[in-house]
């Protein structure tokens, strides 16, 4: 049943909404973004890109089919809290296991529905990320949330130690682990491979050692540039073996090539982001989740850009031909969906079998 227990949030600028609260109780200081999948809300809550982040649901309601363990892209939600306009309580489904409410109550999510998600949304696309509190009064100062940052994600978000999927006679891909999505791996079993998941604290010597046909950079949360050290093992695995990198992964590469990455004002969230394939000039649409941009101009005679963002013109990926590499911003693995962009799996095993491949 919805709650009619009050809850406030405070917006770093002052702003400030009340809505009523659902999932679990408590305090939560984050960085506020939005997402505009009009499905898709299990998956959103459980990649572990949006760690750090409080998210909110540009579509009204959410909670309709329930939550669905099989749907999951990790064990757990990740998202610091959760705000809908509008709650389902009663959801209407053959495969619902329990309610949205339920669930995040049992993983300590906090939620807020009864909120204007419209004008929350209408502010962040104006001026930008902003850091948020969620509180059981209204908040008299928004000092300490001038302070907040997400530090540490990929560390806090990797997995503990390798993971094995799929059978172990087909291509080897170790999936290096940023804060995968569990349908990356899926993807690629799905092809015919045994995925190796390794780390984020691996170095490229472990992984080497594994002797892989390719080697899969997965999607993550936080700022790139803090990486550090994956940035330096990826120098010592350029051009040693297939390389296919997805959102972070795409990042981080670029990184390692010299490139540079910059904070964009409010990101790519959701499941209608057009990229446009420059080769082409086909455009796709596609699923994303990330608030840094590569800067395409400080990879100039590196690579090949190879997609761009049809709204914004920014850089959605990468060709490095002379590595065996390429990289793209967005999520071709995108799970509920659009799948346009599957075929980059495709062009991944024809790059680990030494043929080549034709979008």
């Amino acid at each position: 049943m919805k709650s009619n227990v009050k809850a406030y949030l405070t917006l770093q600028n002052g702003k400030q909404f009340q809505g009523y609260r659902f999932g679990a109780e408590g305090e939560v200081l984050g960085e506020l973004v939005f997402t505009t999948g009009m499905t898709g809300y299990i998956e959103t809550l459980t990649d572990p890109s949006y760690y750090g982040q409080i998210v909110t649901q540009t579509f009204p309601l959410i909670g309709n089919y329930g939550m669905i363990d099989k749907d999951a892209e990790s064990k757990k939600p990740w998202v610091s809290a959760y705000i809908v306009r509008e709650l389902c309580d009663k959801p209407s489904n053959f495969r619902c296991e329990k309610a949205l409410d339920e669930y995040l109550e049992e993983k300590g999510i906090a939620g807020l529905y009864g909120i204007d998600t419209r004008e929350l949304t209408k502010i962040v696309r104006e001026y930008g990320v902003m850091n948020a509190k969620i509180t059981d009064r209204p908040l008299k100062s928004a000092d300490e949330l001038l302070k907040y940052t997400v530090k540490n994600a990929v560390k806090s978000v990797t997995c503990a130690e390798p993971e094995y999927f799929g059978d172990e006679k087909g291509l080897k891909v170790v999936v290096w682990d940023f804060g995968a999505k569990d349908n990356i791996s899926k993807e690629l079993v799905k092809r015919g491979c045994y995925c190796i998941k390794v780390p984020s604290f691996y170095t490229a010597e472990q992984i080497l050692a594994l002797k892989p046909d390719g080697l899969m950079l997965t999607n993550g949360p936080g700022d790139p540039a803090e990486n550090v050290e994956i940035i330096e093992n990826l120098k010592n695995l350029a051009g040693k073996l297939p390389v296919f990198g997805i959102c972070l992964g795409h990042q981080l590469f670029a990184l390692a090539m010299g490139g540079k990455t910059m904070k964009m004002k409010y990101g790519h969230r959701g499941a209608n982001q057009p990229v446009k394939n420059l080769e082409t000039g086909r455009v796709y649409i596609s699923s994303q989740n990330h608030g840094y941009e590569v800067i395409a101009s400080s990879l100039h005679g590196v690579g090949k850009l190879s997609y761009i963002n049809a709204n914004d013109g920014t850089c959605e990926g990468f060709d490095y031909p002379g590595l065996n590499a390429y990289t793209v911003q967005f999520h071709p693995e995108a799970c509920g969906g659009p799948q346009d962009c599957s075929f980059l799996f495709d062009r991944f095993i024809s790059n680990m079998k030494g043929g080549k491949f034709d979008a």
